[in-house]
């Protein structure tokens, strides 16, 4: 046998064993799909207790969808419906960053908006914190309102509005109304979650590009990332496919927002007032574990992204980025298990989104918890699903033949 011969053969068995170690490394990680199924048991345990009327759940990784199940029925009156797949769900705070805080940021990308500057300078006449013996604060900036730090008190009952302007009140007379109420401390030092600083930035958004937060929203985000079923004011053909929320004497909420606020300014607002699927909000999630793109659509910067995911540096004891909750008093609904990059955000009727980086897994769980009386709960029952999405990651290492 030649010397030329057995390089060869010493060359090509040299490659062979690279190729094999190659697949060996993506073959490590895996999702284990049994574990998954739990996920069906206390989705069934909380439609027999009333917590909720069903749900839809789905679990992705990566550009994959790993689970989706739909469970019990959409509505309960006037008759029972059974729960879609595809149906639309009034995602309620969800609106505050996939709508409003992401529009922001692309603002912010274009150079027409900073976060530092005062919210003053788009709202003339928004007051500063004032204390006891009359001393004022600094003004509020942008990012306060992003990572609700402005001061301002978290809600307004919509019977004082009502009464200043009857049944539908624009944004303009809202937001004159905001900028006028004493806040509850000086800009920056404390954390209280406030719809009201959403709704601000939604007005910033109409000042800076003459669209509101639906126009520049469907324009810029969810027409690009062919999110055809997310939008605010469902019209007549996709109402038919909304699912209920609260029922009274006076109101059957299917396809028109469940938030008092937003429904006094027509069912547009930068807090509330979003509609969505469960498909749909995949592809967003996707779009943040990719950094800003989805397939070839390019949404954000990878900078936005992590300044959006990351807990803001000027505020690190409100747990938020930039429109989303890492580590604040909301935060259970990311369980137990996913790590301190993993972020995501609630609605109230019900519905919920989480997103780690490090597995890239994300969740979305879609109910009306609100559904007929305003009197279900999912607070447990979103943290349960998480710790059990984030458990059915696992690490397999394949033995090496020798």
């Amino acid at each position: 046998m030649s010397l030329f011969f057995l390089i060869c053969l010493f060359l090509l068995f040299s490659q062979c064993r690279t190729r094999q170690s190659i697949e060996l490394e993506t073959e490590k990680e895996e999702i284990s799909r049994e574990h998954l199924l739990r996920i069906n048991d206390i989705i069934q345990q909380s439609i027999e207790n009333k917590d909720i009327p069903g749900a839809v759940v789905l679990v992705g990784r990566k550009d994959k969808v790993i689970f989706r199940n739909t469970y019990g029925n959409s509505q309960l009156v006037p008759e029972p419906r059974p729960m879609g797949q595809s149906m639309l769900f009034d995602l309620a705070s969800l609106t505050k960053p996939v709508a409003t805080a992401t529009s922001i940021m692309i603002l912010v990308e274009r150079g027409e908006l900073h976060l530092r500057e005062k919210v003053k300078d788009y709202i003339p006449g928004f007051k500063p914190f004032t204390d006891e013996q009359g001393e004022v604060g600094e003004d509020a900036r942008i990012w306060h309102l992003l990572t609700h730090t402005s001061g301002l008190p978290p809600y307004i009952q919509e019977e004082n509005i009502a009464s200043n302007f009857g049944s539908f009140c624009t944004l303009e007379n809202l937001i004159a109304y905001i900028a006028s109420l004493d806040k509850t401390n000086p800009a920056g030092e404390e954390f209280h979650y406030s719809c009201l600083g959403f709704i601000c930035l939604s007005f910033i958004i109409k000042q800076i590009t003459g669209q509101n937060v639906a126009e520049f929203s469907r324009e810029n985000i969810f027409l690009p990332l062919g999110m055809h079923h997310t939008l605010f004011n469902p019209p007549e053909e996709l109402k038919e496919r909304c699912v209920p929320t609260e029922v009274t004497e006076d109101l059957f909420l299917k396809g028109f927002v469940h938030d008092p606020l937003a429904r006094l300014l027509g069912g547009v607002s930068g807090n509330a007032g979003l509609f969505s699927t469960a498909d749909d909000l995949a592809v967003f999630a996707r779009m943040l574990l990719n950094k800003g793109m989805y397939k070839e659509i390019r949404i954000l910067s990878p900078l936005a992204v992590e300044r959006m995911t990351e807990i803001c540096s000027q505020a690190p004891f409100a747990g938020r980025g930039y429109g989303w909750d890492l580590d604040s008093a909301y935060s259970s609904t990311g369980g137990d298990l996913f790590g301190a990059s993993s972020f995501g955000h609630t609605g109230y009727t019900g519905t919920s989104l989480w997103i780690d980086p490090e597995t890239q897994i994300y969740v979305i769980l879609l109910t009306n918890r609100v559904h007929p009386d305003d009197k279900g709960s999912v607070v447990s029952l979103r943290s349960k699903i998480a710790n059990i999405a984030a458990s059915s990651f696992i690490k397999k290492n394949k033995k090496k033949n020798r």
